[in-house]
């Protein structure tokens, strides 16, 4: 044994890395898994339906190679990237910066999917989560590596991704999809959402936007209800406006193309770009309309002549060129019915979601409905903003509405509208319950809230100022068995006060019993009572007596 050497088993340096990044940070591996996979299931369901398309056509104009240039050009533009034109008829670049708003649900989707898959582990029940910042990480730099490949792919193709808007909006996409991703993993908590408020907001706007029990404030959501009711005003706008001119829309598909497989293309293109075309109708219904090139606009006071759009289905539904009539007067219906909406939400709030402010002044209740139409103005500007862009230089420079132009009529329009239906709604709603005698007008009671409902440990909210950041679960003690013959007591046993409460009624019930049995509840002992008819009792025995004397 004395010629035997022993010897050990080292790894390579990175060997013994990829190990020791495999123990110390479980998820990003995971992570980075996960992030690829959602890339590459956008890709390849692009792939799928432009390779369907392909080959349904009789005269395809390219190979096998060119249909997946074009595959990967389309989940760029899915992520708001614009695209270049290199085969033009004049040679020169022509961008597309119109991106349908309904192909970046595919990628938001599958981002949001990957992160919260990521962050929950597969865990269930009380199974820990991952690290949040471990998780987002992973997926964010998962999904670029392949987006990164395939954006270089596509460079070689007729239509090739804007590297300036390639680098700033799909990186954008992965972070702010995958973190809602982790977000909601992890319970939707509201620290992060009050740090953010925290910095843009001043204190009194704050309950506004993010109620106290973590919800969306009363101006968020009146906010959301006004964009809704607009975007979906604009839809039936835009099929009105195409029902009524059904005659060039369907004369538009036979000068496009021939087939039934171009028809399908055409088809799916429109029904892609129908949300950008509800933005638009809910911008002409604003006022500011849209544009359809350089100087030519599309209001409701009037529309001009756009000789050189080419024939499509959507563009059918544009006004014709003239002087607007009373008729196109008639969308002014469309913001004013958003404004009583957003108004009838701060109202209803203002008396029944005061919170700890109780009913709301007057002054309050306006103040919060120019709020939240400021709020629906900046969410109408940035779906403007998606929902439009270039198709190529000089006069399709500008094609779509202008952002700032949707946002400011929308504050104006709503603002106006719904500051006189929220006095309105306040006004009713207090003498209603005045009549009742629900409430006085000197002595306000704030309302009860709707009771939450119970999340799992594993759920619970983060505290303020924390990120990502697990609370731990509060596990109560299983209470204490109680006798078949002690009375039953109605108690509240959640948290620590209802505990506290059960052993103090405990306690009651074991003192009601010591004083029924005769002891003191303070440990003291109980005063004999003084009986007369005992025998007196014996003196006590002399040293020297073996036994006590008798009694005389």
């Amino acid at each position: 044994m004395a010629g035997v050497i022993q010897t050990t088993v080292r790894r390579s340096m990175p060997a013994s890395l990829l190990l020791r990044v495999r123990h110390r940070s479980p998820g990003l591996a995971n992570g980075l898994v996960g992030g690829a996979l959602a890339a590459g299931l956008g890709l390849a369901a692009f792939t799928v339906l432009v390779m369907l398309l392909w080959v349904s056509s009789p005269y395809p104009d390219s190979g096998p190679g060119g249909a997946l240039h074009v595959a990967a050009a389309l989940w760029l533009l899915a992520h708001g990237a614009e695209l270049v034109r290199v085969d033009t008829l004049s040679g020169a670049l022509a961008p597309m910066g119109v991106p349908p708003l309904l192909l970046a649900v595919v990628p938001v989707w599958l981002l949001h999917r990957a992160a919260r898959d990521t962050a929950e582990g597969g865990a269930r029940d009380n199974a820990p989560l991952m690290p949040g910042r471990t998780a987002w990480a992973g997926v964010v730099l998962g999904y670029l590596a392949v987006a990164a490949p395939a954006a270089l792919y596509a460079a070689g193709g007729a239509l090739r991704p804007s590297w300036t808007w390639t680098a700033l909006c799909v990186p954008l996409v992965a972070l702010v999809a995958a973190g809602t991703g982790v977000w909601t993993a992890y319970g939707r908590p509201s620290g992060p959402l009050e740090q953010v408020l925290g910095a843009v907001l001043p204190r009194g706007a704050r309950h506004l936007v993010l109620g106290p029990d973590g919800r969306p404030g009363v101006a968020a959501r009146a906010a959301a209800a006004g964009a809704t009711v607009l975007v979906a005003g604009g839809a039936v706008l835009l099929t009105v406006s195409l029902g009524w001119h059904f005659g060039e829309t369907r004369r538009t598909f036979g000068r496009l193309t021939e087939g039934w497989s171009g028809w399908l293309a055409v088809l799916l293109l429109c029904v892609t770009l129908l949300p950008n075309a509800a933005v638009w109708a809910a911008a002409y219904a604003l006022g500011p309309g849209f544009l359809l090139g350089a100087g030519v606009a599309v209001t409701p006071l009037g529309a001009r002549a756009a000789p050189l759009l080419p024939p499509f289905p959507l563009l059918a539904a544009v006004p014709d060129p003239g002087a607007g009539t009373a008729l196109h007067g008639t969308v002014v219906a469309l913001p004013l019915t958003a404004g009583v909406v957003v108004g009838w939400f701060v109202g209803r709030g203002s008396v029944t979601g005061g919170g700890r402010f109780g009913v709301w002044t007057a002054g309050r209740t306006a103040g919060a409905a120019a709020f939240a139409a400021g709020l629906c103005g900046v969410l109408m500007a940035l779906l403007a903003g998606l929902a439009g862009g270039p198709l190529g230089t000089a006069a399709l420079a500008r094609f779509g509405p202008v952002w700032w132009q949707v946002g400011l009529a929308t504050a104006v329009w709503l603002g106006l509208t719904a500051a006189a239906t929220a006095l309105t709604v306040r006004a009713w709603r207090l003498r209603r319950s005045y009549r009742r005698g629900e409430r006085r007008a000197d002595r306000v009671v704030a309302p009860r809230r709707r009771p939450a409902l119970p999340r799992s440990p594993q759920r619970e909210r983060l505290p303020r100022g924390t990120w990502f950041k697990r609370k731990p679960g509060r596990s109560a003690p299983a209470p204490a068995p109680v006798a078949a013959d002690e009375p039953y007591l109605l108690l509240d046993d959640d948290g620590d006060d209802g505990d506290d409460r059960a052993h103090g009624a405990r306690d009651d019930l074991r003192d009601l019993r010591d004083l029924r049995d005769g002891t003191d509840p303070f440990g003291l002992r109980p005063r004999p009572e003084p009986l007369d008819d005992l025998p007196t009792a014996s003196p006590p025995a002399a040293p020297g007596d073996p036994e006590p004397r008798p009694p005389a």
